[in-house]
């Protein structure tokens, strides 16, 4: 199935395909509790960003691998390239219009990100 995404101000807007049933990862890292990320990771073949490249700032930190993108004019992060699967994208399920008809949320050890990542590599 294909659903549309968009920052709030709908500046940034992307498509992507996924399954009508999704298992998705929430993360207490610092960031991802500071800004609620709910974590649906997909191929890049999967992800078609439509509009608002120019909109995009990217925020780095750490080992400064992850690409977090968010819109330079709401400040929402729709989407990100992760440092678990650097050839992936990773889409804030909250981002979606529609949801999936049904969604699974794991729990994802992210403080602890190093002992914990080797459990995200079947993800994309």
């Amino acid at each position: 199935m294909i659903y549309q995404g968009a920052c709030h101000c709908q500046a940034v807007k992307f498509e992507v395909e996924a399954d009508e049933n999704v298992i998705v990862q929430d993360c207490n890292c610092s960031i991802c509790r500071l800004t609620g990320f709910i974590h649906l990771i997909v191929p890049q073949e999967r992800f078609k960003l439509l509009q608002g490249e120019d909109e995009l700032s990217t925020y780095r930190f750490g080992t400064g691998v992850a690409q977090h993108k968010f819109c330079r004019h709401c400040g929402v992060k729709s989407f990100y390239i992760p440092r678990s699967n650097p050839n992936g994208i990773d889409v804030n399920l909250r981002c979606l219009n529609p949801q999936p008809e049904k969604v699974v949320i794991e729990k994802f050890d992210g403080e602890n990100w190093e002992k914990n990542a080797h459990s995200l590599a079947h993800l994309a």
